[in-house]
C-alpha cells in the first residue's frame, strides 16, 4: 500500500511538471503570435488551453483520491495540499497565455503591439519564459534556490510593466485608443503571469521547508 501511495505522489509531481512545461510553451507561442501576428501560434495556444485545464482536473482528482484512500498526515498532507495550490497557479498562468493569444488573434492580420512597445513586450516575453523555466525546475527537483530566484525575476517584470506605462503616457505616444487599451491589458497579463509563477515558487518553498510565505495572487 505504501509503495502505491508513493507512486501516486510521484504521478502528481509529474502532472505538475507537465503543467509547468505546458504553460511555458503556451506563453512562448503566445508572445510569438503577439509580436509577429502569427495566426497559427495564436490558434494553437487557444486550442491547447483545454489541455492545461484537463491536467488541473487530473491533479485535483488525484489529490482528492489520495486524501480519501490514504488520509495523509504531516509532510505528506502538506505535499498533497500544496499540489492543489500549485496546480491552481499554473492553470491561471495558462489562462493568461490564452488571453495574450486571443488578443493577437483579434487584431490579426495587424500586429497587436504598436511599434513603440515592441521591445518592451519582447523583454516581457523573455522574462516570462525564464520564470516559467525556473518553475518547472523547482517543481521537478524541489529546488528552493530556483524558486527563490523568482522574486528577482518578478521585479524585472514589474519594472517592464512600469516602463510600458511610461512610454504610453510619454510625449511621443501617438497610437490610437484601441492600441493603448490592448497594450495596457497585455502588460497586465504578463505581470500577473509572473505573479502566479512567484506564488508557485512560494508553494515549493513551503513544501520543502514548511514555512509559509505571503501569496501575491490577492495583491
Amino acid at each position: 500500500m505504501r509503495d502505491e501511495y508513493r507512486s501516486d505522489l510521484l504521478q502528481v509531481n509529474k502532472l505538475l511538471v507537465w503543467m509547468a512545461d505546458a504553460v511555458r510553451s503556451a506563453m512562448s507561442r503566445a508572445t510569438n503570435a503577439l509580436l509577429n501576428a502569427d495566426q497559427t501560434d495564436a490558434e494553437e495556444v487557444i486550442a491547447r488551453d483545454a489541455e492545461v485545464n484537463a491536467l488541473y482536473r487530473l491533479v485535483e482528482d488525484k489529490v482528492y483520491d489520495l486524501c480519501a484512500r490514504q488520509a495523509p498526515v504531516a509532510s505528506d498532507l502538506r505535499l498533497v495540499l500544496t499540489a492543489l495550490h500549485l496546480a491552481a497557479d499554473l492553470e491561471r498562468m495558462g489562462d493568461l497565455a490564452d488571453h495574450v493569444a486571443k488578443t493577437a488573434l483579434r487584431r490579426h492580420p495587424a500586429h497587436a503591439v504598436p511599434e513603440p512597445l515592441v521591445a518592451t513586450f519582447e523583454q516581457m516575453g523573455a522574462v516570462a519564459d525564464r520564470i516559467a523555466g525556473k518553475i518547472s525546475s523547482a517543481i521537478s527537483n524541489l529546488d528552493v534556490v530556483a524558486a527563490a530566484q523568482l522574486e528577482r525575476d518578478d521585479d524585472a517584470m514589474d519594472q517592464l510593466h512600469n516602463d510600458l506605462f511610461g512610454i504610453m503616457f510619454g510625449p511621443k505616444w501617438t497610437e490610437e485608443t484601441e492600441a493603448a487599451v490592448d497594450s495596457a491589458l497585455l502588460g497586465r497579463f504578463y505581470e500577473r503571469y509572473a505573479d502566479h509563477a512567484v506564488n508557485a515558487g512560494r508553494h515549493v518553498v513551503f513544501l520543502v521547508t514548511g514555512e509559509a510565505l505571503e501569496s501575491r495572487a490577492a495583491q
